[in-house]
């Protein structure tokens, strides 16, 4: 079995920074992709953020300039540098990894729990 694990969400002003992180844990052979998506009440679950096994990065434009992923390969592990946030960055955060299983050899689609972010004005 995999789990992923974020931490680091909370409550803060306008123009403060977060960092979430994701911990990728158990039964993984490797990891291809990771991102991050969010979601907030009753709508769609968009994507933020992705970043590739060789370290290429893309974004949603609504965050370009503001937030940044990274990876730790050798801990499984992705983050969000979240700068200059803003109330409308208020959602769910979820980490999202594409993982090949040791047993099998399949890759899977993977999702984290949630780690709530909420930015006042």
């Amino acid at each position: 079995q995999v789990q992923l694990v974020e931490s680091g969400g909370g409550l803060v002003q306008a123009g403060a920074s977060l960092r979430l992180s994701c911990a990728a844990s158990g039964s993984i052979a490797s990891i291809d992709s990771m991102a991050w998506y969010r979601q907030a009440p009753g709508k769609q679950r968009e994507l933020v953020a992705t970043i590739t096994s060789g370290g290429s990065t893309t974004y949603a434009d609504s965050v370009k300039g503001r937030f940044t992923i990274s990876r730790d390969y050798a801990k499984n592990m992705v983050y969000l540098q979240m700068n200059s946030l803003k109330p409308e960055d208020t959602n769910a955060y979820y980490c999202n990894a594409r993982i090949k299983s040791p047993s099998n050899w399949v890759w899977y689609n993977y999702w984290g729990q949630g780690t709530q972010v909420t930015v006042s004005s």
